[in-house]
């Protein structure tokens, strides 16, 4: 690990102005800067910033702080009772030790587990533009089947960040000029093309303080992930649904997607083709025909796009089986 400078902030408007890469649980941080992957000048803690609560907002939703833990945020009543889907994805995830330390802000930001962007010996995009993409072509059983591109295939590792995109969260940020903006999770991540590096729209210095979810959303909430192991893995694909069924016929849908693409996935035409509709499996190949129009696997991978219709028509056929 190369040396860095060190300066723990003190409210969220110096923690902008100390200029460096801000940490909190570190889970995927250090990883990244014992492997030299990232080499930081500055690390900025802001572990002591008061971002660990979470709030209900006058529309009767929540808003959750920035330095709020996975585990603290599964395990809340509200959550559990209102935003089941946000609970059982965040269990989903890593380790019971990795979730005591990991944060709300620092979740949506992880990197890509891609063994190349982890191997500095081999060319990656996203951690040295220019240099290419030793994942097409090479290993790359993990690796996305949507939205990627000839610079990068791929995927992001977040499970909440899944769940947050079915809840149409909101991320709040401020500005090292101390300015605050809103960002919708839909808009929040951006796809690799010709430049995989930048992840997010976060400008340099721009700190998540908070994420807020909509009032409590009806219907039965499922997340499904599979992974090799039932423990400590990533998703090769997961799925996270919000369905609601009126009359034996589907009222509302929403469904967003993991391991699939460079950012948490959520196609609205597939939502759209469920709505009014009775439950059925041809109903059901037929939104995994939309998911998939335009999959595209790189070899080792292709086994995802059997995989992502197999695990969307179990998602939706649980959800509604009552129906």
């Amino acid at each position: 690990m190369r040396p860095f400078e060190y300066a723990r902030a003190s409210d969220v408007t110096e923690a902008g102005k100390l200029a460096g890469r801000f940490i909190a649980g570190g889970t995927n941080l250090l990883d990244l800067m014992k492997l030299e992957v990232e080499t930081p000048d500055k690390l900025v803690d802001i572990t002591r910033l008061p971002l660990r609560d979470i709030e209900t907002t006058d529309d009767g939703g929540l808003r959750i702080g920035a330095l709020v833990t996975n585990s603290d945020l599964a395990a809340d009543p509200r959550i559990r009772k209102d935003y089941e889907l946000l609970s059982r994805a965040l269990l989903a995830g890593a380790s019971g030790q990795l979730r005591n330390k990991a944060t709300t802000g620092g979740n949506l930001l992880q990197r890509t587990r891609c063994g190349y962007f982890y191997e500095t010996s081999q060319p990656c995009n996203k951690r040295e533009p220019g240099s290419g993409c030793a994942a097409i072509g090479g290993f790359n059983r993990i690796h996305a089947i949507l939205g990627a591109s000839k610079n990068c295939i791929a995927t992001h590792p977040s499970d909440m960040a899944v769940a947050m995109r079915a809840l149409g969260a909101v991320v709040e940020t401020q500005k090292a000029d101390g300015s605050t903006r809103e960002i919708a999770v839909d808009d929040f991540y951006r796809l690799p093309g010709d430049t995989p590096q930048i992840e997010s729209e976060l400008q340099e210095g721009e700190l998540i303080t908070a994420v807020r979810l909509p009032k409590p959303i009806a219907g039965v909430h499922r997340y499904r992930k599979v992974r090799d192991r039932a423990s400590y893995a990533f998703a090769l694909v997961s799925v996270a649904a919000i369905v609601r069924t009126d009359g034996g016929k589907i009222a509302e849908a929403r469904l967003a997607f993991g391991g699939l693409a460079h950012m948490p996935w959520r196609d609205e035409a597939v939502e759209k083709a469920l709505i009014g509709e009775a439950p059925s499996m041809a109903l059901f190949d037929k939104a995994a025909d939309i998911l998939l129009a335009e999959a595209r696997g790189q070899g080792e991978n292709d086994f995802k796009i059997p995989l992502a219709r197999r695990t969307l028509k179990a998602v939706l056929a649980d959800a509604t089986k009552g129906a």
